[in-house]
């Protein structure tokens, strides 16, 4: 029998509105059908201030390992993920102090961030970009740059590291880190906003409207750059808005969706309805193959955050992260840092699942095809050391990852073998990056 087939924009219609179908097996080729139905995803969790890492590493290797107790959110994907000890970021390493900001323009780049808070910043292109560049066109969006915090992208943020290292960990290249987006609405109104082709002239207005306003969110971010800067850094500024300057011709030319979810997001009150948000995002626009490569920072490096709703023996924490990351030993601190990384991994465990909740045209979920990356800038918040970096990778990357399985590292290998190694997963040839030197052993099926 000759398969049915319909159009990438049908659309179901009822009660006034107009619902585009996601891509289904019916809307494909035949002869396409089996490449298309299987595209590679990636995303880069980034969570700041190390972790509790005698409460994270789990006590056996291999594929009959137990998780750790901080690790206990991911059981029920256990057996879709690796967990790996031993990876370092070398390149992480800062001149001086300055571990948080040096090590989160790493994260992605692998590469030495030029220590300087003016204009002169100088780092790498980000993994999630070398994707982003080899996909380029199979999508709206080549990529999408998410987090929970903005904030300027100059002056300096953590001893003499300009703010662009410590609030970006998507960069185009050297000296052009791209802009995050950190109103959920807005990214809603980016990737969804005008369904319906016959919609009046009137919602077209509006959805232009929506759009303009993920650029104000991110030029409130940079327009107090213009009043302070002396002639030299003014000729430079260019460096730092070139992110917000591709945003901009990217809302400029971008067509409505053939694609949505519905429901926009509502207001939030503190980081969970905040993170809840963006992580569905992340979810609806894999499912609707608007973009294969994203980049989310859960907060910023060196953050204070405040988790008040989490409560540790009894009582709520009172203290910013940043804070209690320098713990010196001290037991209650570490018990709050647990709760807080324990949090965190539930959020990455979260992202994870609703991805494995979503179905492919020939049955494998989008979890199987993706690789999801997570990590922070140091290991541990006292001794800020970029060596025995928590890592975490979910998802097959299409069949093609040993999932299930804790492998440990004693030559202390470059976590860049790593992104080579998923490169090379996900059907991207790519030989180096960083100060990689080879692939990682183990991971590949």
């Amino acid at each position: 029998m000759s398969r049915l087939t319909l159009s990438r924009r049908t659309l179901l219609r009822g009660l006034g509105t107009a619902l585009a179908l996601p891509t289904l097996e019916a809307m494909l080729p035949t002869a396409a059908f089996a490449q298309a139905a299987r595209p590679r995803r990636f995303v880069a969790f980034y969570v700041p201030c190390g972790i509790r890492m005698n409460r994270w590493t789990p006590a056996a290797t291999g594929t009959n390992y137990a998780l750790s107790s901080m690790l206990q959110p991911l059981a029920p994907i256990q057996g879709d993920m690796l967990v790996l000890t031993g990876l370092a970021n070398r390149p992480a390493r800062p001149d001086g102090p300055g571990d948080h900001a040096s090590g989160t323009g790493a994260f992605l780049t692998a590469a030495h961030p030029f220590k300087t808070n003016g204009a002169n910043i100088s780092n790498g292109i980000s993994f999630d970009q070398v994707l982003a560049n080899a996909w380029r066109g199979q999508t709206r969006f080549s990529s999408l740059e998410l987090g929970i915090d903005g904030g300027d992208a100059s002056g300096d943020c953590d001893s003499g590291y300009s703010c662009a290292y410590a609030r970006n960990i998507a960069w185009a290249s050297a000296t052009q880190p791209l802009a995050k987006e950190t109103n959920p609405q807005a990214v809603f109104d980016r990737l969804f906003a005008g369904v319906d082709p016959n919609q009046t002239a009137a919602a077209v207005a509006k959805r232009k409207k929506y759009k303009q306003s993920v650029l104000d969110a991110v030029k409130e971010d940079t327009t107090s750059l213009q009043g302070r800067l002396g002639a030299t850094d003014k000729r430079k500024l260019d460096e730092y808005l070139s992110g917000v300057r591709e945003l901009e011709v990217r809302v400029a030319t971008e067509q409505p969706s053939a694609c949505a979810p519905g429901q926009r997001p509502g207001a939030w009150t503190d980081i969970r309805d905040k993170a809840d948000q963006m992580l569905d995002l992340i979810a609806f626009a894999f499912q609707c193959d608007l973009t294969r490569s994203v980049t989310y920072m859960q907060q910023n490096a060196g953050s204070g955050y405040v988790y008040r709703f989490l409560d540790v023996n009894g009582a709520p924490i009172s203290d910013g992260h940043h804070t209690l990351s320098h713990h010196g030993g001290d037991a209650a601190k570490n018990d709050a840092l647990e709760a807080i990384g324990r949090w965190e991994v539930a959020q990455f465990a979260k992202l994870a699942m609703k991805l494995k909740a979503i179905v492919e045209p020939d049955g494998s979920t989008v979890l199987d095809n993706s690789a999801l990356f997570f990590s922070s800038e140091i290991e541990d918040g006292d001794s800020h050391s970029h060596f025995n970096m928590p890592v975490l990778v979910a998802g097959k990357a299409g069949g093609t990852l040993r999932t299930g399985q804790h492998l440990k590292y004693a030559d202390q290998p470059s976590v860049a073998n790593l992104f080579v190694t998923l490169a090379q997963a996900m059907g991207v040839n790519q030989q180096s990056f960083g100060d990689s030197t080879g692939t990682l052993p183990g991971v590949r099926v």
